[in-house]
């Protein structure tokens, strides 16, 4: 969504009360089925331009067709990359998630992408989409404050850091990966196991003694509100594809009597 108005993500991030703002992944590369989901109700919508086909032009034209809607964007980069985040934010982004974030030092890096000097590091245009195309006169002066940076901790190693990424100026919250996370934890797709689960509330207790807020994404209902009795503050429910895939699947096997298989750690 371009800059104009309040960033609402940015706004719950530092709220942190009542229900937890629930959003969902897109991974289609379909800005209709984005656009779809945005009118759904969903407080978020993710364009996850990691784990997906979604280059940059159809991430803008993605964030384009959300901009109808009520929900807010959160784009999640490829990767750790000034250069990439520059784009992405003329293209109007200005909720970024930063995968696999392993370092404090990884971790000032991100934020200084997002920021135009002297706060950060970001490159200056004039005309961009995020500007309105040069029509927006307050826009240098409002742009870094209107920014919110949600950085991933997706090993054992990186969650143990939260604390002290918790403190650094410019992160408004983190997102513990919990596939990644059972990964690193030699356990590989087995997000239900009791060791994984237990490391997700820590995490979860950690953000919440830090006073950040800590998000994560979850598979199917019963699992996000595993979630929100953990203490997590903004939650993802599956993905476009996920959901579409669940309902066509559950609905052939309806029709031809079949049982559903066991459930399989609940990858989104």
């Amino acid at each position: 969504m371009m800059q104009g108005n309040e960033n609402r993500f940015k706004s719950w991030m530092q709220a942190r009360e009542g229900m937890p703002p629930l959003g969902t992944w897109i991974m289609s590369a379909s800005p209709i089925i984005a656009e779809a989901m945005g009118h759904a109700g969903y407080d978020w919508i993710l364009v996850d331009m990691e784990h997906s086909p979604i280059d940059l032009a159809q991430t803008t034209a993605i964030m384009q067709a959300l901009s109808g809607t009520p929900a807010e964007v959160v784009v999640r980069v490829p990767w750790n990359d000034p250069v990439m985040v520059k784009r992405v934010m003329d293209a109007g982004a200005r909720s970024i998630m930063f995968p696999f974030i392993q370092s404090v030092e990884e971790a000032r890096a991100a934020v200084a992408s997002t920021r135009y000097p002297p706060q950060g590091t970001r490159g200056v245009a004039a005309m961009h989409r995020a500007s309105r195309f040069g029509t927006a006169p307050d826009y240098l002066a409002r742009a870094n404050d209107q920014v919110a940076v949600v950085l991933q901790l997706e090993t054992p190693e990186a969650v143990a850091l939260l604390s002290e990424i918790a403190t650094l100026d410019g992160v408004d919250a983190i997102f513990i990966g919990p596939g990644d996370l059972s990964g690193g934890m030699g356990l590989l797709g087995q997000i239900k196991h009791a060791d994984v689960q237990a490391a997700l509330r820590d995490g979860a207790e950690a953000a919440s003694k830090a006073g950040i807020a800590c998000g994560i994404v979850g598979a199917d209902p019963a699992t996000v509100r595993s979630y929100v009795e953990m203490g997590f503050s903004y939650i993802a429910i599956a993905s476009d594809l996920g959901l579409v895939m669940g309902a066509a699947k559950a609905t052939i096997r309806d029709i031809r009597g079949q049982a559903a298989p066991e459930a399989a750690g609940g990858v989104y």
